[in-house]
């Protein structure tokens, strides 16, 4: 199959990379994300047989401020890369976020429960959604969760270089969701292209890692494993105020992803295991 991707360096780029080094990688240089038209001309181009947009802007900070290049690259280019799809007759797959629910209540996401983004990241990913639900595309709308990786920015990274500088760590305790493994997430795209191309029905589904747990557990088990002596104290999250707000029920039902598929969601545990090893081998 001739896969077309956009996004080159992010965290789940990185692992398609390695899984589908055959496949085309659009990085930003010769995508502008920013431009939905141009984008649709790079997949008219391609030849394609199917199309993963695995390039967003993730700054969920720096997104408050910036919104609308973050609505361009996260809402409006989705759209036009799904319409082109449309056109080629060719599946589209598109990652998005548990940020597009309120994180109210303690039950995991259903794919179908209604949305409600609570900070501007959040929106313009529904954006997004919207746009290639009304393209025209057979489509995968894969949410997922805590995306951590051995590349680029993430939690798992900042509390390894956090914990080489300081022996006690405040870290919040009171959002709850699943931390997921690049690699895992790029295996389901993978495998969902291939569904899509042989002709199985798409939709929005959920990809996240199990056990639930908080960001101060999270940390806990990084320390753990990566064998570094550091104390993580339980603080809640208005006790790390951040331009944006987070939900605090993250966690995602992927039930539906097991049934249609037969994927089911990953041991985090175990995908962090094979991230510090890749570190440490670094």
């Amino acid at each position: 199959m001739k896969l077309l991707v956009f996004g080159q360096t992010g965290q789940v780029a990185r692992e398609l990379q390695r899984a589908a080094p055959e496949a085309r990688y659009l990085g930003r240089d010769h995508a502008d994300l920013t431009n939905p038209a141009a984008c649709a001309a790079a997949i008219r181009a391609s030849g394609a047989q199917a199309v993963i947009n695995a390039a967003a802007y993730t700054a969920v900070d720096r997104a408050e401020s910036d919104t609308a290049t973050a609505q361009l690259v996260n809402g409006d280019s989705p759209g036009g890369m799904a319409q082109a799809c449309a056109a080629q007759g060719i599946p589209f797959l598109h990652v998005s976020t548990d940020y597009v629910f309120d994180g109210t209540g303690t039950a995991p996401w259903r794919p179908e429960d209604p949305t409600a983004p609570i900070n501007v990241y959040g929106r313009t990913k529904l954006a997004g959604e919207a746009a290639v639900r009304t393209s025209g595309a057979r489509h995968v709308i894969l949410r997922t969760s805590w995306v951590f990786s051995a590349h680029g920015a993430n939690f798992v990274k900042t509390m390894l270089r956090l914990g080489a500088e300081r022996s006690h760590l405040r870290v919040v305790a009171d959002q709850i969701g699943g931390p997921t493994p690049a690699k895992g997430i790029a295996a389901t795209l993978l495998t969902l292209a291939a569904a899509l191309r042989d002709g199985a029905t798409g939709g929005t589904h959920h990809y996240a890692g199990v056990p639930e747990t908080s960001w101060s557990c999270f940390a806990r088990e990084t320390f753990a494993q990566a064998g570094m002596d550091v104390t993580v104290e339980d603080i809640p999250t208005e006790a790390y105020p951040t331009p944006a707000r987070r939900p605090l029920n993250s966690r995602l039902d992927c039930a539906a992803l097991a049934t249609d598929f037969g994927i089911t969601p990953p041991d985090w545990r175990a995908g962090l295991a094979e991230v510090i090893g890749e570190l440490k081998g670094a």
